[in-house]
């Protein structure tokens, strides 16, 4: 009889247990608000050798050269040796877009830059020989 009340009691117990566990894995998982904003100041995208690949960020204004150059938006894509291989960034007073690749020329550079600025657009056409071509 005794064993009898103890086989009812354990099995009481796993019950109870067995409850608790359904409950406990049944239950909905309670999630965080998980924002669908991604927020900061810049964003780099680095390769397996933890070089810097792309950048999105904003630049302060600044002078460079007694050249002044207003608050910008940029988005660069970068080679493998380092160098921009598309650019594309605005500002209040212009935009602009140029793909480029590393050349043997005085530039340094052959591509295609595009600027919307005042007064009006600007198409440039640099070769791998340094020759330009400027259409306004």
């Amino acid at each position: 009889m005794k064993t009898q009340r103890l086989l009812v009691v354990l099995t009481g117990i796993n019950v109870v247990i067995l409850v608790l566990a359904l409950v406990l894995v049944l239950r909905p998982e309670v999630t965080p608000d998980i924002s669908s904003v991604l927020r900061g100041r810049s964003l780099e995208i680095i390769d397996s050798r933890g070089r810097v690949r792309a950048q999105l960020f904003v630049a302060p204004p600044s002078t460079v050269d007694d050249q002044p150059y207003p608050e910008t938006v940029l988005f660069r894509l970068i080679n493998p040796d380092g160098g921009p291989g598309v650019k594309i960034a605005t500002s209040l007073e212009s935009s602009g877009l140029l793909f480029s690749r590393k050349a043997e020329n005085p530039l340094g550079w052959s591509g295609v830059q595009i600027l919307s600025e005042e007064p009006g657009g600007l198409l440039r056409l640099v070769g791998a020989d340094g020759g330009e071509t400027v259409q306004p």
